[in-house]
């Protein structure tokens, strides 16, 4: 069994993705960020940079294996069940690293800024508004490329599909003019066909934002 902590972000459908297409079975610990769960001690123990998703896998061979990092969560839980979307070597394996880091270092970091200066921030700053759209359309602009005449942006569907598509998913947030991106329109369509996705954003939906969890609540989950 998994656990994984888990809020309704990109970075937490992602690891929903991959347990949904893996067919593994997995608990959601709810961690509301909106309510500061992720401060909790129980938490803390298992993701010491205090950021969703983590996971905490019961049946890793060596023992109990607690990560967090979902370019991270990803890789382990990929090459541990038969190297299912992500290679064993070469370029291919290479190429499906390449474009997850990518959006680990690149999209996921901008994009995340967009959501903050556009959406959430108190003050209304136009440079740093202009400076994220404006980098979060040039990464757009990257993707877009690559995926002229592939389906998936590493050829195969694979793990850096599942960290991609669930911020391209919230472009209309990010204010990119989609009609630029005809291949990322078309690249969201094909994923969001897939079954699993669909399962994966069904726990989006159930997710309670007026609800926290206490540490005793947290710590009886662990132990049950």
């Amino acid at each position: 069994m998994i656990d994984l902590f888990y809020a309704p972000t990109p970075n937490g459908h992602k690891i929903t993705i991959l347990l949904e297409e893996l067919g593994l079975p997995y608990r959601i610990i709810p961690i509301n960020i909106r309510k500061n769960d992720q401060f909790l001690p129980s938490f803390l123990a298992v993701a010491p940079n205090n950021r969703i998703p983590a996971i905490l896998d019961h049946n890793y061979p060596d023992g109990p294996l607690s990560l967090m990092e979902s370019g991270a969560i990803l890789t382990v839980l990929a090459e541990r069940h038969g190297h299912r979307f992500l290679p064993v070597s070469g370029h291919p394996r290479a190429q499906v690293l390449q474009w997850l880091n990518w959006q680990m270092g690149g999209l996921g970091p901008m994009a995340g800024q967009n959501h903050h200066f556009n959406q959430f921030a108190p003050e209304k700053i136009p440079y740093a508004m202009k400076r994220y759209t404006d980098e979060t359309a040039r990464l757009y602009g990257v993707l877009n490329r690559q995926l002229e005449g592939r389906d998936y942006v590493a050829g195969e569907y694979s793990i850096a599909d599942m960290v991609i598509y669930p911020w391209v998913l919230l472009h209309e947030r990010q204010q990119m003019d989609m009609a630029q991106f005809p291949n990322i329109v078309a690249y969201l369509k094909r994923i969001g066909e897939r079954p699993a996705v669909q399962r994966a954003y069904v726990h989006g939906t159930k997710f309670d934002w007026e609800r926290s969890l206490t540490e005793e609540e947290i710590q009886a989950l662990l132990r049950s």
